[in-house]
C-alpha cells in the first residue's frame, strides 16, 4: 500500500541522516531453531532478551577487543520470519566500523574491512542470551503451554538451555554490499 511505502521511505531517510561518514557493517544475530516453540509462546520476553543480549554483546566486545577498545552505537531491526515464512527470529544490526575511544577523546576505527571476530560475538551472544533466559525462567516471566508444559520444571528447562549451549549460534557480519544505504533499503522493506 501507498501508506506503507511512504513510511518505509521516511524510515529510510531518517536512518540515512543518522549515518556517519564511516564504513558500516551488517551484523545479524539469530536464535537457534530449538528455541522456536518457546519463542512463539513468549514473544515479548524472548524478543526483549534478544535485543538486550545483542546490545550487550556488541558493546562489550567493542570495548574489550584489543583491536578496537571503543564505545559503539548501532541500530537493530527485529525480523521474526525467514524468507520461506518459517519461524526465524533474528536481529539485523547496522554497526559503524568504529567508535569513540573509551576515554572519550577520539574516534577509533576497526581494522579496514573487519568489524569484530564473529566467533567471539557468537559465543558471547549465546552465553548472554542463555543467562538472561535462565533469569527470565527464575523470575517466572516465561509461560509453558501445550507440548511445552514439561519445561516448567527447572530440570527440564535447564536441559533445553544445556542443549542450546552445546550448539554454535549464528552471528553473521559483513561489510554491506554497495554501502550502508543498501542495508538500509533492505531493512526498510
Amino acid at each position: 500500500p501507498k501508506c506503507q511505502a511512504g513510511l518505509r521511505g521516511k524510515w529510510f531517510e531518517d536512518r540515512e541522516r543518522d549515518l556517519l561518514p564511516v564504513e558500516y557493517f551488517h551484523v545479524v544475530f539469530t536464535l537457534p531453531s530449538e528455541l522456536g516453540a518457546l519463542t512463539l509462546q513468549n514473544k515479548v520476553v524472548i524478543y526483549n532478551l534478544l535485543f538486550r543480549a545483542t546490545s550487550e554483546t556488541l558493546t562489550e566486545v567493542a570495548a574489550g577487543w584489543k583491536d578496537l577498545k571503543a564505545r559503539i552505537g548501532f541500530f537493530a531491526i527485529l525480523h521474526t520470519w525467514g524468507q520461506k515464512l518459517d519461524l526465524h527470529p533474528h536481529l539485523h544490526c547496522v554497526v559503524p566500523g568504529g567508535g569513540i575511544s573509551l576515554d572519550g577523546t577520539r574516534w577509533v576505527s576497526c581494522p579496514r574491512g573487519f568489524l569484530m571476530p564473529v566467533k567471539m560475538l557468537s559465543r558471547k551472544f549465546r552465553g548472554k542470551f542463555l543467562a538472561l533466559l535462565l533469569q527470565a525462567f527464575d523470575d517466572g516471566r516465561l509461560r509453558f503451554h501445550g507440548s511445552l508444559e514439561p519445561l516448567a520444571e527447572r530440570s527440564r528447562f535447564s536441559g533445553l538451555v544445556s542443549r542450546s549451549r552445546g550448539t554454535e549460534w549464528v552471528v553473521y557480519a559483513k561489510r554491506p554490499f554497495g554501502g550502508s544505504a543498501t542495508v538500509l533499503k533492505y531493512l526498510a522493506r
